[in-house]
C-alpha cells in the first residue's frame, strides 16, 4: 500500500475523530449550560439533542453535495461546519445560538458518515479497503476518548470551562480542514460523475504510480463502464438496486437495534441500577471507552483478513451472549455481572458491527449510486439512533426507578438480544462477502448488471 493512499485515507477519516469528539464533548458542559440559562428539563433535553437532529438532516441530504460537488469539496465543507459549530458553542450568548451551533455540527457529523467512508473506499486498493475505510470508525472511538480527557483537563479552569470544552474542537477542525486541501478528488467521481477522464487518470496515476499508461486507461475504462449505460439512466429507487438497498438498510437497522447508542448514552443509569452509582462516570468514560478502542483495533486488524461477513458472525454471537446475560441479570437481580456483560457487549460491537458498517455500505453500491446508497445507510442509522435514544430511558424505568421495576430493563435487553438473533440469521442467509472484491465487480456479484 502506497504511503500517500494511507495519508489521504487518514485525512478523510479524521472527520470521524471530529464526529466522536463533538458527540461526547457536550457531556462535560450540559449541567453548567442548564444552570447558566435556567433551562427547563424539556428545553435542556432539546438543546443537548439538537446535534442529533442535525445529524439526521446531514445523513439524509449528505449524498447530494457528495455527488454534485465532489467528495473533496464535501469533506472540506464538513471541516468548515465543525469550526463554525465549535466557535458558535463557545461564544453562545443564549440557548438559541447554542442550538443553532449544535445543529450545524450535527449536520457535519451526518454528512461525514456519507462522504468519508465513501471517499476512502473509492481510493483504496481492494486488499486494504476494509482497514482503510475502517479508520473512520477507529477515529470516532478515538475522538470519544479524547473528548472525555479534554473535559477532565478543562473542568477546573473556572466558570467558563464549559466554553473551552466546546470551543477547543475548533483546533482539530481547522487542522482537518487545512489537510483536506492536500487530498485529491476521487477518480471514480471524476470519471463516472463529472466526466473528466483525464483528471481521473491523473489521480489513478497517483494511486498506482507503477502502473503502465495502458493499465491506467483500462482501469479508467472499467470505472466508466460501471458508471454509465444502465446505471447512468436509472434512478436510485429502482427494483434493480433492491439487494444493496436492503443490505444497507438492514446493516444500519441491526446496528442500532443492538442497543449500542442507547447503552453508550445511558451507561451511567444502567450502572446505577446495579449499585455502582459512585463509579458510573468512570466506568462509562474510561472502561467503556478503553474497551471500545482496544477492540476497534482488533476489528480493523481482522476485517481484511477474515472478511466483513465473518466479523458480523463473531459480533452477532458476542451480542447474543452479552445481551442475554444482561437480561438474565436484571430478571434475577444478579446485578454484579452487568458491568462485565456491558463491556463484553462493547467488545462484540467494536469487532463486529462497529468495524463493518461504514465499510460495508460504501462497498455494495455501483459507482453512480454510491453516495445515495451511503445516504440511505447513514440516515437509517441516525434515525433509529434518535428513536432508541428517545425511548430507551422510558422503556427501562418507571416513574420511580426502584428495584421493583428493574425487570423492565431485563425485557429491554432481551428484546435487543432477540434482534441480534435475527441479525445472525440475516448474516447467514443474505450477507455477501465483500473482502478484496474490486468495486466495479461488486455490482455483478449482487446481480445489479
Amino acid at each position: 500500500m502506497k504511503k500517500q493512499i494511507f495519508f489521504w485515507s487518514l485525512v478523510s477519516a479524521l472527520a470521524g475523530f471530529l464526529f466522536g469528539f463533538d458527540t461526547v464533548v457536550i457531556s462535560g458542559a450540559e449541567q453548567k449550560i442548564q444552570a447558566l440559562w435556567g433551562l427547563s428539563p424539556g428545553l435542556q433535553g432539546f438543546a443537548i439533542a439538537s446535534a442529533l437532529y442535525g445529524t439526521v438532516l446531514g445523513a439524509l441530504f449528505g449524498g447530494w453535495p457528495t455527488d454534485h460537488f465532489g467528495r473533496k469539496k464535501t469533506l472540506l465543507s464538513i471541516g468548515v461546519l465543525y469550526v463554525i459549530s465549535a466557535a458558535g458553542c463557545a461564544f453562545s450568548n443564549g440557548v438559541t445560538m447554542f442550538i443553532i451551533a449544535r445543529v450545524l455540527g450535527g449536520i457535519g457529523i451526518g454528512v461525514s458518515t456519507v462522504a468519508a467512508p465513501l471517499y476512502i473506499s473509492e481510493i483504496a486498493p481492494p486488499a486494504y479497503r476494509g482497514r482503510l475505510a475502517g479508520m473512520f470508525q477507529f477515529n470516532i472511538v478515538f475522538g470519544i476518548l479524547i473528548a472525555y480527557a479534554s473535559n477532565w483537563l478543562l473542568a477546573g479552569i473556572g466558570d467558563n470551562a464549559w466554553r473551552w470544552m466546546l470551543g477547543v474542537a475548533a483546533f482539530p477542525s481547522i487542522i482537518y480542514t487545512l489537510l483536506c486541501f492536500g487530498i485529491p478528488e476521487s477518480p471514480r467521481w471524476l470519471i463516472g460523475r463529472k466526466g473528466d477522464r483525464a483528471a481521473g487518470v491523473k489521480v489513478l496515476k497517483l494511486i498506482e504510480p507503477d502502473a503502465s499508461p495502458a493499465q491506467l486507461e483500462a482501469d479508467a475504462g472499467a470505472i466508466l463502464a460501471a458508471s454509465s449505460e444502465r446505471a447512468t439512466s436509472s434512478s436510485f429507487w429502482t427494483w434493480r438496486l433492491r439487494v444493496p438497498m436492503l443490505l444497507a438498510f438492514l446493516v444500519a437497522f441491526f446496528n442500532q437495534l443492538s442497543g449500542i447508542n442507547a447503552i453508550l448514552y445511558f451507561a451511567p443509569r444502567i450502572f446505577e441500577m446495579t449499585g455502582l452509582a459512585a463509579k458510573a462516570a468512570l466506568l462509562q468514560s474510561v472502561g467503556i471507552g478503553v474497551t471500545n478502542l482496544i477492540f476497534t483495533f482488533v476489528g480493523l486488524w481482522l476485517i481484511d483478513r477474515l472478511g466483513r461477513r465473518t466479523l458480523l458472525f463473531i459480533g452477532s454471537f458476542g451480542y447474543i451472549a452479552s445481551l442475554g446475560l444482561t437480561a438474565w441479570a436484571f430478571f434475577t437481580q444478579h446485578y454484579s455481572i452487568v458491568p462485565a456483560c456491558i463491556f463484553a457487549f462493547i467488545a462484540a460491537h467494536a469487532v463486529g458491527q462497529g468495524a463493518v458498517i461504514w465499510v460495508f455500505i460504501s462497498e455494495i453500491f455501483p459507482n453512480r449510486h454510491r453516495a445515495e446508497g451511503q445516504t440511505l445507510g447513514s440516515s437509517t442509522h441516525w434515525i433509529f439512533a434518535a428513536l432508541l435514544t428517545t425511548f430507551f430511558p422510558i422503556a427501562i424505568t418507571h416513574v420511580a426507578p426502584t428495584a421493583e421495576y428493574y425487570p423492565r430493563a431485563g425485557w429491554v435487553f432481551l428484546f435487543f438480544c432477540g434482534m441480534m438473533v435475527l441479525q445472525l440469521i440475516w448474516v447467514k442467509t443474505m450477507v455477501p462477502e465483500t473482502k478484496g472484491v474490486p468495486l466495479e465487480q461488486m455490482q455483478k456479484r449482487l446481480g445489479i448488471d
